[in-house]
């Protein structure tokens, strides 16, 4: 606190010889405003004790350069701000100044009534009064003292004081408030108050000050020479304890508060997370549980089922939000719990269970859902391949089948074996997943905390019913459609299988003819080879003739087949003539082997019959007669020798 007046009274350090304090009022030549001058002097008179103003004050009023009539205004002023405690006042004149009669005659004639004796004197001999110790350098005296430090100390002890006396008291209400909230928890509390000024800043001013005031006495109490010592000033040994004691103070009703303030803060982090956690499970059980519950449909499709599948995935994008929010609140929880009091353990493991509850619920939900989302989506697929599959085998069914060979027909009937076992493979698969659809759905828990809540899932049930039934039935059409086709295909391989043994019936009766032309030529050279070759050309014949009854069976085959198989175009084409005329030129040709061979026996027996007789016979006339036989027969058989066996036209 500085005084911008013309004349600042300053209460050093020094003392008088009664050791009563030194009060100094330098004036100026300034105007001076007395009243700012009482409050002044009223403000320094009240820094010491009452014990220090019980000995008296010295009064150093420096008029050296202010006028007389100031001089006496001050002196007189000085009765009524403190006549009770000024015991000298020493009024220090100028070199040139004033007339000595006129204010000798002044002041010892106000003696009386002022109550304390006036002196005038020069500075230089202000040490018949006053130690020069206990003068500072103006004055001829070796006090060092210095105002402004003072002062600014002044300042700074007052500014504790206000603001510690302050803070002092909003600690002790604000203690005292938490106090009491503690008490009555349902009473609200003002513990929200936070003090005026930082206790931190404070007590740091206060031990500085403190620090100050205590070096300052030490280095009072160590003294020097050379006149150079003084003696702290009664206002700072009274500073000391008063400034001790509002640290004390403090620094209980501080540590009190840090204490205040960790409660607060505990209370405020556990109801923010109680706020998170209301939320965290108000939104899970609500928006999110509503989220779910609309989305139970498991589509009708694959590319349904993807949608659905996307719908899910944002709606899990929405619920990873809040379970980060559940993970940062559990490590809070957990935090809590590790270093919490026994009164908050219960509502921190009451808070934490009921938010795991919630979100490993809600957590289940999604994946049971996406677990069925997964299944439909395989089911659909499953399904949508088998259709595929079917339609394929549909088609090949429904085409017109025109083969050119038996191994073409059975590289068909093997393709469609291989198509018919693949779908039943999909539809076994199809029935699987199917099932596992169904189980899923029959297990499906409740989307309501601590509520049974049904959900709508008959149309999917049908649904997935239907699919299976539809597969089915599609399924077993084309087995029918498959056997009916099998039954063709091995009806085509007969008739094919029958115009090829016709055919090979043909070339082999057409070899029996070329070998009938080519080899059976000799007729024998006697009776008995004639007849073997008979025999064997019976057998010969018997040969040819099976393999025409076999053509003509395997013929009369092929056009029944033909006629079941609806097979217009097609016929025997020119087997059948080729087989008719062929047997018809065998039985031609057998026919005349047989009659050349009958006659080559014929003349054989004849000749052998005349060659086994005696020459020596009488009756010539027999001989003769069989001679003519054999020479008709032999005849006859030249002649027929020279006929062709068959002639070109068959």
């Amino acid at each position: 606190m500085y005084f911008c007046i013309s004349m600042a009274p300053t209460l050093k350090r020094g003392k008088d010889r009664r050791s009563g304090l030194i009060l100094t009022i330098p004036l100026c030549t300034e105007q001076t405003s007395m009243e700012e001058l009482s409050a002044t002097l009223d403000y320094l008179l009240s820094i010491p004790s009452e014990k220090c103003k019980a000995r008296g004050f010295t009064v150093i009023v420096d008029g050296r350069k202010s006028q007389w009539n100031i001089v006496k205004t001050v002196v007189l002023m000085l009765q009524n701000v403190i006549p009770a405690e000024v015991s000298l006042v020493c009024v220090v004149k100028p070199d040139e100044f004033w007339d000595k009669k006129v204010t000798h005659f002044c002041f010892w004639k106000e003696k009386d009534r002022l109550g304390f004796e006036v002196i005038l004197v020069s500075a230089n001999k202000l040490t018949r009064y006053i130690e020069p110790c206990q003068l500072t350098d103006e004055f001829g005296g070796s006090l060092v003292y210095d105002h402004l430090d003072w002062l600014n100390k002044r300042l700074v002890f007052e500014k504790f004081t206000k603001e510690s006396t302050s803070l002092l008291d909003e600690l002790t209400v604000i203690n005292e408030n938490e106090k009491g909230s503690q008490a009555d928890k349902d009473r609200s509390s003002e513990s929200n108050i936070m003090p005026s000024f930082d206790p931190e800043t404070v007590l740091q001013t206060g031990h500085e000050l403190l620090s100050e005031l205590q070096q300052r006495r030490f280095n009072g109490s160590e003294g020097g020479g050379g006149g150079t010592a003084w003696s702290p000033m009664d206002d700072e040994l009274l500073a000391q304890p008063q400034v001790m004691k509002l640290l004390d103070s403090l620094r209980e009703q501080y540590t009190k508060y840090q204490e205040v303030c960790r409660q607060r803060s505990k209370r405020s982090q556990l109801e923010e997370i109680q706020t998170k956690v209301m939320q965290v499970v108000n939104w899970l059980e609500g928006p999110g549980t509503e989220q779910l519950r609309t989305q139970w449909g498991i589509g009708d499709s694959i590319r349904a089922s993807q949608a659905l599948q996307q719908k899910h995935e944002e709606i899990e994008s929405q619920h990873s939000e809040w379970f980060a929010v559940y993970v940062e609140l559990n490590q809070q929880i957990a935090a809590l719990l590790s270093a919490g009091d026994e009164e908050d353990l219960m509502e921190l493991k009451g808070l934490q269970q009921q938010l795991s509850d919630v979100c490993y619920r809600q957590a289940s939900q999604l994946e049971f859902r996406q677990n069925v989302l997964q299944s439909a989506h395989e089911f659909h697929m499953t399904a949508q391949d088998l259709s595929q599959q079917l339609d394929g085998l549909l088609g090949m069914l429904c085409a017109d089948v025109a083969p050119a060979d038996g191994a073409a027909i059975q590289q068909t009937l093997k393709h469609l074996e291989e198509k018919l076992k693949s779908v039943e493979g999909a539809l076994q698969s199809l029935r699987e997943k199917g099932q596992v659809l169904l189980d899923q759905m029959s297990t499906q828990t409740s989307f309501s905390y601590g509520k049974d809540v049904s959900i709508e899932n008959k149309d999917n049930i049908d649904h997935i019913h239907n699919v299976m039934e539809d597969m089915q039935l599609r399924k077993q059409r084309c087995e029918d459609m498959v056997d009916v086709r099998r039954l063709k295909m091995l009806q085509m391989v007969q008739l094919f299988k029958c115009e090829e043994d016709a055919l090979q019936a043909v070339e082999w009766l057409g070899e029996l003819l070329d070998a009938l032309l080519k080899t059976h030529i000799r007729l024998g050279d006697d009776s008995q080879e004639t007849k073997v070759l008979l025999e064997k050309h019976k057998k010969f014949v018997d040969v040819a003739q099976s393999t025409y009854d076999y053509g003509r069976q395997l013929l009369q085959a092929t056009v029944v087949l033909c006629q079941s198989l609806r097979c217009t175009t097609r016929s025997s084409g020119d087997t059948l003539p080729r087989l008719n005329r062929l047997w018809k030129q065998f039985t031609v040709t057998s026919d005349e082997r047989q009659h050349r061979l009958e006659m080559a026996s014929a003349f054989h027996t004849a000749a052998e019959k005349i060659l086994r007789e005696s020459p020596e016979l009488a009756e010539l006339m027999v001989d003769v007669e069989a001679y003519e036989e054999v020479e008709t027969v032999g005849k006859g058989l030249l002649d027929r020798l020279t006929v062709p066996v068959i002639f070109p036209d068959g």
